[in-house]
């Protein structure tokens, strides 16, 4: 019985190692680094403002009822950022949701208010900048900016609003 053991061992192993290294291999050569979702935006007073409180914030985790550089919460990372945009937003995502004019998704603008149903009644919120890309902050990555069309936002959105006067 040992020596079968030993026998398939011998011949699986080399096997199991080259088809790691093979993926190792094919891994590294097709490795892109993500795209950065900040090329490309059009330039103008609120993008300027928003992709400058991305810069400060990019990376600042997630906390929840978070209000500093030390962790911060989705509806607390809009509060401040519209701050900057001279207009006072409420401090839950719940109260954000309820002001403003609804618009559709295809009529989004830099600065709109974006939202999505995360759970039974948790709700998230991010600001829109253009071509489907939005700033937030994610639970796992903290402020970042990601896409409409990642599957998760797809699944999960809720509705866009319109909080910014001169937008």
């Amino acid at each position: 019985m040992k020596k079968i053991f030993f026998k398939s061992t011998i011949i699986i192993l080399p096997i199991l190692f080259s088809g790691c290294s093979l993926s190792l291999n094919s891994l590294s050569s097709n490795f892109k680094p993500k795209r950065d979702l900040t090329k490309g935006i059009e330039d103008n007073h609120i993008t300027r403002i928003l992709l400058s409180q991305y810069r400060e914030w990019k990376g600042v985790e997630y906390k929840y009822g978070g209000n500093s550089k030390n962790g911060i919460d989705c509806s607390a990372f809009t509060q401040r950022t519209f701050f900057k945009l001279h207009k006072k937003l409420p401090r839950t995502t719940y109260y954000q949701s309820r002001i403003g004019k609804k618009v559709k998704k295809h009529d989004a603008k830099a600065g709109d208010l974006i939202f999505f149903k995360t759970g039974r009644k948790s709700r998230h919120v991010g600001i829109y900048l253009d071509k489907g890309r939005f700033l937030h902050v994610s639970t796992s990555k903290g402020v970042i900016i990601s896409t409409l069309d990642n599957i998760y936002f797809k699944k999960h959105f809720w509705k866009i609003k319109r909080v910014l006067e001169d937008n």
